[in-house]
């Protein structure tokens, strides 16, 4: 049987900013990837945040997914306003597959939430067919793009679990979004200053330790056959906090 294996993307644009109709910038977030990260971990500046979760019709994340998602944030960063999730449905774009250019095209059309005030707002966009980038032999289940902004491919991570000799779709979903968002908040060494050498030589941003919610092959789904979603180790956490998160 060909072993395929699916790869996380880690995307890093430089694009104009932009303001919308009433004149509330969004240039601040349409950044690079990990520039928000003490933003997102401290609260120096926003005290809360709002997490944009937008779906294909069809392709709605799980439940237990998106609290387990929260479950890690409240973990990790602080935001003593709270952490809130808004999900709505899209339909279709009718795409056999997604650039990173339609990506952004589709978050530009339907992006709500940016950072207002003391809040600060992140994209996930979930969809309904695969990455232009999946070959023969690796697929692609995420990718952080900007510094507040994820695309999980739903669709993919249906196909790669939950039947025989896979993991559970829930637990693929959590780990890809928590390891997306572990991006997002600069690890490792993306933005988020590392505490000890941790970084893998071999690939880039991700971490050494195999056990880590940020290996590189953490959302392969060959280590989850327990049922178990993949820890940040110690040496992630430390990076994290000292850069104002928990």
């Amino acid at each position: 049987m060909k072993k395929i294996l699916a790869v996380v993307a880690l995307v890093c644009l430089f694009l104009n900013s932009c303001s919308d109709s009433e004149g509330n910038t969004k240039a601040a977030n349409q950044k690079g990837l990990g520039s928000s990260a003490h933003e997102l971990l401290s609260e120096d500046k926003f005290d809360s945040m709002i997490i944009e979760v937008v779906y294909v019709e069809g392709f709605e994340p799980s439940a237990t997914a998106l609290n387990n998602f929260k479950s890690f944030l409240e973990n990790r960063v602080n935001k003593s306003g709270g952490i809130t999730i808004q999900k709505r449905a899209i339909p279709s774009p009718g795409n056999e597959s997604y650039t990173n250019a339609q990506i952004i095209a589709i978050e530009a059309a339907n992006r709500i939430n940016y950072n207002e005030g003391s809040q600060i707002a992140v994209w996930a966009f979930f969809a309904d067919a695969k990455s232009s980038s999946d070959t023969n032999t690796s697929v692609v289940l995420g990718t952080a793009y900007r510094n507040t902004s994820f695309v999980i491919y739903e669709n993919t991570i249906k196909k790669m679990s939950g039947g025989l000799y896979k993991p559970s779709t829930t637990v693929l979903e959590s780990t890809v979004i928590e390891h997306e968002f572990g991006h997002i908040l600069g690890l490792t060494n993306a933005g988020t200053a590392m505490q000890t050498n941790h970084e893998d030589a071999n690939h880039k941003r991700h971490c050494s330790n195999s056990s880590c919610l940020m290996y590189w092959e953490a959302e392969s789904g060959t280590n989850l056959t327990g049922g178990t979603i993949p820890q940040l180790d110690a040496q992630c956490i430390a990076d994290l906090q000292a850069f104002g998160g928990k």
